[in-house]
This record gives structure tokens, C-alpha cells and sequence, in this order.
């Protein structure tokens, strides 16, 4: 066997409808389009979400809620991180550059320190919040909280 007497099997394949060549082949004239309207001309593309005149659903569907353009967005990194992160490093201060060095904030991000898990390591945390809880339980571990 070579990949050049490769065929496909007996009857899995048709030839194609050869449309406008000429009233002698069945399907000539206009071609299996039909007589006028958008579709039966060249150039024709409907628009996405185009029902055919029915109402489309993303109009009949209802809206609601509203979303805040003054939105922002902060990366949650919780205690329990921070003691991993602290075990794993060994380093007393835990700043924006080290979370991004271990991939737990992008560049971008804002970081926002929140209360889960316990944390034992005393560590200097810089970030842009700190939750309550999250501010307790670091300087309850002797270390400090610095906003950016």
C-alpha cells in the first residue's frame, strides 16, 4: 500500500452539483437560487442572528441588571497563600513583584489580601486592600500591612 493508490471507499463520495453552466445541465438560468429577493443575488451575506424577519432571539430575550463602568477589580490572594508562599520563598516581605515572580497575580492586578486559612509567618505584606480580617490576623502574627 502507498499513500498514492490511496482512494475513498466505493460510494462515500459524489460529485458536485455544477450550477450555471448553461440551460443544457438542469441548472442553468438562476442556478438553484430561485427568482429575486437577497439570496438569489451575488454578494449575499446575512447578518449574524439575521430569523428571517422573525424577531431575533437577542432582541426578544429580556434585559436586565446593570453593570458599573466605574467597576474595580482586584485579585483575591487569601492567609493561606501568603504562608505557602512565605514556607516556599523564605522571604520576610511578601510585595506585588514576588506574587507576580511566583505567578499568583499578573502584572496588571490589583491585589487584595483576604482573611481565609491562618497565617503564622511573620511577614511584611504590601498590596493595594487588605480585608479586615485579613489585616488582624498579619499584624496577629507580628507583621506588618503596607497599602500601595
Amino acid at each position: 500500500m502507498r499513500l498514492n493508490t490511496l482512494k475513498p471507499a466505493e460510494g462515500s463520495t459524489k460529485s458536485s452539483k455544477r450550477i450555471g453552466r448553461g440551460q443544457g445541465s438542469g441548472r442553468g438560468g438562476t442556478s438553484t437560487r430561485g427568482h429575486k429577493g437577497a439570496k438569489s443575488r451575488s454578494g449575499y451575506s446575512r447578518k449574524s442572528g439575521f430569523e428571517g424577519g422573525q424577531m431575533p432571539l437577542q432582541r426578544r430575550v429580556p434585559k436586565f441588571g446593570f453593570t458599573s463602568p466605574n467597576r474595580v477589580e482586584y485579585k483575591a490572594i487569601n492567609l493561606d497563600t501568603l504562608q505557602d508562599l512565605a514556607e516556599k520563598t523564605g522571604e520576610s516581605a511578601i510585595t506585588n513583584e514576588l506574587l507576580i515572580a511566583n505567578g499568583l497575580a499578573g502584572k496588571n492586578d490589583l491585589i487584595k489580601v483576604l482573611g481565609r486559612g491562618e497565617l503564622k509567618a511573620k511577614v511584611e505584606v504590601t498590596a493595594h486592600k487588605f480585608s479586615a480580617a485579613a489585616t488582624a490576623a498579619i499584624e496577629k502574627a507580628g507583621g506588618t500591612v503596607t497599602n500601595l
